[in-house]
């Protein structure tokens, strides 16, 4: 099982692909897999049947997990990608920082 760098409700840049600039929340993460689930990234057409949940049935659009490695982690701070290291705060916890301007992710 990989280890991702993101996790859920963090901000992402998509780094790479068809949607490559936009900034989006992951909304879940497939370490076994190694894909991220991001908010109108990679949005997809599917063909439902009708069924006690949704009577109609017809097309929906949805989104699709992409692989982890085509987001990067953006930060608010300096409003662009970043990688992060852990620090350690006086009171022991361990926080992820971003590399560029040192604010707290």
């Amino acid at each position: 099982m990989a280890k991702i760098h993101v996790k859920k409700n963090d901000t992402v840049m998509v780094i790479s692909g068809k949607d490559k600039g936009k900034v989006a929340e992951v909304l879940a993460v497939y370490p076994k897999k190694d894909k991220v689930l991001v908010k109108d990234v990679n949005v997809v057409t599917k063909h439902v049947k009708p069924n006690r949940a949704n009577m109609q049935g017809g097309i929906i659009r949805m989104e699709a997990p992409i692989n982890s490695s085509k987001v990067m982690l953006y930060c608010t701070g300096c409003k662009n990608v970043t990688r992060i290291s852990n620090k350690i705060k006086e009171d022991g916890i361990k926080v992820r920082v971003c590399k560029k301007c040192g604010e707290t992710l």
